[in-house]
């Protein structure tokens, strides 16, 4: 079994590790590390979130610096504010017996100058997404001409976010780059055509399989009418007293409205969406940290990158479109060798795509049945008499009230004090749950009936249980396109837009999913976009007219101008 004694790491580097806790390296680190520290060899490396990547390079990353120069010698570039000062917060644990080495992390939503003075002052790795590291390009407020290693962290999610444009622009600015390390969970086309580009005979390392779910998380789904479906999300809630998680909508509208909802009724949760402020996303995800929140809704654009510890469950409000994006959200729990829960919701007409996106991640998706009002009640039951036994009241002078207590409670047997605990804790949740109707749907398809159980039985899974199929072999899943058409808009690169942020503003101001749009061609002044002619009247109806930086936007069919 390897260590990271074997691993041919300097000495201080792994006085850091062994203070952490660290003995074995992940696979992901095993099979990089001893590669990445000779500094001349490109790499890609695919490995799910959660396996340890950061490590796997950074570590590499602060063995080959030369701490005496102070300009930057390394860079590395990931898709999200959250993911970046992960990162630095992870190199600053690891250069911990070093003197001299500076980490900085450079990023939108907060002061450009600020960072530009921190860059001035002399640091050696640069941690930045793309559109904050291309305005300090444009400003010539980084020097990047002595730039030796740049990583592309969670390369795939910057693809997919629309970075590719900007991607490559970055690489063309670091000529001298001696290597280029590629660290992704996937392997679609673009990342294929980058690396082929931009970097020389890379070796390619695989941990697990490509395009694959986390075998560590349980994939449950259940069905429900689409009119049920907030009601079924809040039954999954209850039925777990100490879930732990995230819920996934396709719309910050959605996000926003059921936040607001399950807030009004007692539930610890808030939502993570575009519309809010980057002071605001700072003090949820830090709330959502701490644990003051049990609960995170997010959007798929806002919650990209987001790694927080010990996520027990991820809920698909609704299922994504891309089969991606499912492997990405399904992620953030089973993290790290722990275990964990993705279960969807969905609608009898959604077992097609559950079928896909199953053959795809090449994991089992387990039916479970939505529990009764009185399986919510029981498991509540019991979660407070387990809260209730293990109350420490080693501390606190109750000694001093027991006679007075024993005096009150002479004449009450104690089934009755029982009955009185259980009255105060659970009338809510006795009222609210008396007359529950049942949530499942039992029309499905014969053949998934077929499949799941004899004729005569089904067999009935709890949330949050676990059973094991066979894997499926993989296919293709993609969502279905219309004819596509062209449409104009008045705003451009002039506008302080990139392509990724025109995409992002687009897709937020008109509720609309990224599989609709196509090509994105941006000027100075204007745009044209094509999109589903299906979704064109929507996206004209959401924007036109509206004002962006005190200009009134004009966006129409690019055809009948």
């Amino acid at each position: 079994m390897s260590t990271f004694e074997g691993l041919g790491l300097h000495e201080n580097l792994l006085q850091a590790v062994t203070a952490l806790g660290y003995t074995i390296p992940t696979p992901i680190q095993e099979k990089a590390i001893p590669v990445l520290i000779s500094g001349t060899k490109d790499l890609v490396g695919l490995a799910q979130t959660g396996t340890g990547k950061t490590a796997a390079f950074g570590l590499p990353l602060l063995h080959l610096l030369k701490v005496e120069h102070r300009f930057p010698q390394a860079l590395v570039v990931c898709p999200t504010r959250e993911l970046c000062m992960q990162i630095v917060s992870e190199l600053e644990l690891f250069k911990k017996f070093m003197s001299g080495v500076q980490v900085l992390a450079v990023y939108g939503g907060t002061s450009i100058g600020m960072q530009i003075r921190d860059l001035k002052r002399g640091v050696q790795i640069v941690v930045a997404t793309p559109g904050r590291l291309i305005d300090l390009i444009e400003r010539k407020a980084i020097n990047l001409e002595e730039i030796k290693y740049v990583v592309l962290d969670e390369a795939d999610e910057m693809l997919n976010m629309g970075f590719q444009d900007d991607i490559e622009f970055i690489l063309q600015n670091t000529p001298k780059r001696d290597a280029t390390w590629l660290f992704s969970a996937t392997m679609p086309p673009e990342i294929r055509r980058v690396s082929r580009k931009y970097m020389k005979e890379p070796l390619e390392i695989t941990v697990g399989k490509m395009n694959t779910a986390n075998k560590n998380t349980d994939h449950q789904y259940f069905i429900t009418n689409a009119h049920h479906r907030y009601e079924a999300l809040k039954r999954m809630i209850d039925f777990n007293p100490g879930i732990y998680g995230i819920i996934f909508t396709r719309t910050k509208a959605d996000a926003q409205s059921i936040s607001e909802k399950l807030t009004r009724e007692g539930y610890d949760i808030d939502a993570l969406h575009g519309d809010l402020t980057q002071q605001q996303r700072d003090k949820v995800m830090g709330e959502f940290r701490e644990k003051s929140l049990q609960l995170l809704i997010a959007t798929d654009v806002a919650a990209r990158g987001i790694d927080v510890v010990g996520i027990t469950h991820v809920i698909n409000y609704e299922l994504p479109d891309d089969v991606e994006i499912y492997t990405h959200r399904s992620g953030r729990t089973g993290r790290a060798g722990n275990t964990g829960v993705c279960l969807s919701i969905i609608n009898s007409r959604e077992l097609g795509k559950i079928r896909q996106i199953e053959r795809m991640v090449q994991v089992p998706f387990h039916k479970v049945e939505i529990p009764t009002g009185k399986d919510v009640c029981r498991k509540q039951f019991f979660h407070f008499m387990e809260k209730l036994l293990s109350a420490d009241i080693s501390h606190g002078d109750y000694e001093t009230y027991v006679p007075m207590l024993e005096e009150k409670f002479a004449d009450v047997s104690k089934e009755e004090i029982l009955k009185r605990v259980a009255s105060k804790e659970f009338s809510r949740f006795l009222k609210y749950y008396e007359n529950a109707e049942d949530l499942n749907v039992r029309a499905i398809s014969r053949d998934r009936d077929r499949e799941a159980a004899p004729r005569g039985h089904r067999e009935r899974i709890p949330i949050g249980g676990s059973r094991r199929e066979p894997s499926r072999p993989a296919s293709s899943f993609s969502p279905s396109n219309g004819d596509f058409v062209k449409l104009f808009v008045n705003l451009g690169t002039k506008d302080g837009f990139y392509k990724a942020s025109f995409l992002q503003f687009v897709l937020d101001m008109s509720d609309l999913r990224k599989d609709v749009l196509g090509k994105i061609d941006m000027k100075e002044m204007n745009s044209w976009i094509e999109i589903d002619k299906n979704a064109a009247s929507q996206m004209i109806r959401s924007i036109d007219g509206k004002n962006y930086k005190g200009r009134r936007i004009r966006m129409n069919d690019a055809n009948s101008r």
